[in-house]
């Protein structure tokens, strides 16, 4: 159990996390789309780098796209 106020190992790595090329969660949201149908194509593809930064550190986002890419996985098997 951590206790309040007490910066974790997580936490701390997430702060420290390289932000260029910067990205904000609007620009984020505006691109996820396209960048998730990217990643259906070829999960490997190197596009939007700065997606990738922002994501890994933006749990919002990152669970945002998850979401979407589930979504949308799941709407290509049932066809």
């Amino acid at each position: 159990m951590t206790r309040p106020g007490r910066l974790t190992d997580e936490a701390a790595q997430l702060l420290t996390l390289s932000t260029e090329p910067w990205l904000s969660c609007e620009d984020c949201f505006r691109l996820m789309d396209t960048f998730v149908e990217a990643v259906l194509v070829d999960p490997d593809t190197t596009a939007f780098p700065q997606m990738r930064v922002h994501l890994r550190g933006c749990g919002a986002c990152a669970e945002e796209a998850a979401s979407l890419l589930d979504l949308l996985v799941e709407d290509r098997g049932s066809h």
